[in-house]
């Protein structure tokens, strides 16, 4: 086992992946802005290096400031986290041919799953359906109008770079099919330094479902339990279960051979996620894969009874992961929710400010991942997360009755928060009944006055 490993990260995850290097005995180096300096995570780790000033093309995603840290403290490794560089396949060339160990996919799988439209044509020829949608990606009026008909409306227009709901426009007539391309590429341009769309048909009142794939280099691929992550907002999940309590076991089954057949075609190693669409005729169709660690890799853990950090680092060191995943058996039921600092009230804006109260609950089953304490000052160049709530119980109502009394007992003054939409949802006959989907999932807010 490599002896330590760099953290270009920051927030709940760089606390996350601290607390894995130290159950392993790794040293934890946390490469952090200025900004971070004082926070949870660099007051946990071992060591801190300062990447750079606040703005994060100056710090965490400046991969010069990086490699030098690594040369500077001595890092053996490389653990990205997700956001930033996690899915840069040209970071991960780079780490490598520092003779640094980058915790993760091969920089090859990251450069086809960057790209959503290859990932796409690999899926199809591994035999697993992909939703209807366009191959082009330099789409001008007419070429867009002529494959957005034969599709049927509605269709989403997306980046063909990139993740997390970013770059995506849904369209129901084909008047507003050149406002949404510009709009998509005008947010790929902005996001991902790529203007590059394409089409793909959009399944009204779909569930979304993903698969974690966890593999290595010897061969072994395994499927982890799979994730409901049905309830979004403008594309970005906020609430994720699992298991997907209304697939049958048949049906959990032959989607599980569609995504190990996939990742033994591609050759994969590490952690990868595959996501699908599922309509209402429960027919899937695979969209993207993300080959890093997801944000809701929380409630895999809880439900395998496993540590999916521990084991990417193990993997990435030479480990085989047969011994740590063999045989595993999912019990119970687990559900994250993601406390995100956003006014609903005001169309879901990002807010910052002064953390005056903050009170996390507790109790059976209850885990709470987060980076915020009491005076924290919560900025607004950074993701707007503050906490991830995880529960677990003996059965999805058990699992979500102790959410309900998990998100009444969580407190946060100073800023607004979605705790109270969270609450909701979860309190709502439609996830209570788990008869929820992409179009319903969340419940109407009305603006502040």
């Amino acid at each position: 086992m490599f002896d330590s490993l760099l953290i270009p990260n920051r927030g709940e995850i760089a606390v996350r992946l601290v607390r894995a290097c130290r159950d392993l005995g790794v040293r934890s180096i946390v490469g952090c802005s200025e900004a971070d300096r004082d926070g949870m995570a660099a007051r946990l780790a071992d060591d801190t290096f300062c990447l750079g000033p606040a703005a994060p093309h100056l710090s965490y995603t400046c991969v010069p400031a990086i490699l030098y840290a690594c040369a500077k403290t001595g890092a053996q490794a490389v653990h990205p986290g997700y956001g930033f560089l996690a899915e840069d396949p040209a970071f991960a060339r780079a780490v490598s041919e520092a003779g640094v160990t980058f915790v993760g996919p091969d920089p090859a799988h990251l450069e086809l799953f960057n790209d959503k439209t290859a990932a796409r044509e690999a899926l199809a020829e591994a035999g697993v359906p992909i939703l209807p949608g366009s191959p082009a990606t330099a789409l001008q009026p007419r070429e867009a109008h002529r494959l957005a008909d034969a599709l049927g409306y509605p269709v989403a227009v997306k980046a063909t770079i990139g993740g997390g709901g970013r770059g995506v426009t849904c369209v129901d007539t084909p008047d507003r099919l050149v406002e949404a391309l510009d709009s998509a590429r005008s947010t790929a341009g902005r996001l991902f330094n790529d203007h590059r769309v394409y089409l793909e048909k959009y399944l009204p009142g779909a569930r979304h479902i993903e698969v974690q794939i966890v593999a290595d280099v010897h061969g072994h691929v395994y499927c982890l339990a799979e994730r409901d992550c049905t309830v979004q907002r403008r594309h970005q999940k906020i609430i994720e279960e699992s298991p997907a309590a209304w697939l049958t076991e048949a049906e959990r089954s032959r989607l599980c051979d569609d995504t190990s057949r996939a990742a033994r075609r591609v050759g994969l190693r590490s952690a990868t996620t595959f996501e699908f669409l599922v309509d209402a005729a429960r027919r899937w169709y695979f969209i993207e894969a993300n080959p890093r660690l997801q944000v809701e890799h929380t409630v895999t853990e809880e439900v395998c009874g496993l540590d999916l950090v521990t084991t990417m680092i193990q993997e990435a060191d030479g480990s085989c992961v047969a011994p740590l995943l063999a045989g595993r058996r999912t019990r119970g039921h687990a559900i994250q929710v993601r406390i995100l600092a956003e006014d609903p009230h005001q169309g879901w804006r990002p807010s910052a400010g002064l953390v005056t109260h903050w009170h996390v609950p507790a109790g059976p089953g209850i885990r709470v991942d987060t980076h915020v304490t009491a005076g924290v000052r919560v900025s607004p160049r950074y993701d707007s997360l503050l906490a991830k709530v995880i529960v677990w119980g003996s059965d999805r109502e058990t699992a979500r009755r102790r959410l309900s009394r998990a998100l009444g007992e969580f407190t946060c003054s100073g800023l607004p928060t979605n705790i109270e939409v969270l609450r909701a949802v979860v309190d709502g006959a439609p996830f209570r009944e788990d008869r929820h989907n992409l179009d319903t999932a969340l419940p109407s807010i009305p603006p502040t006055r």
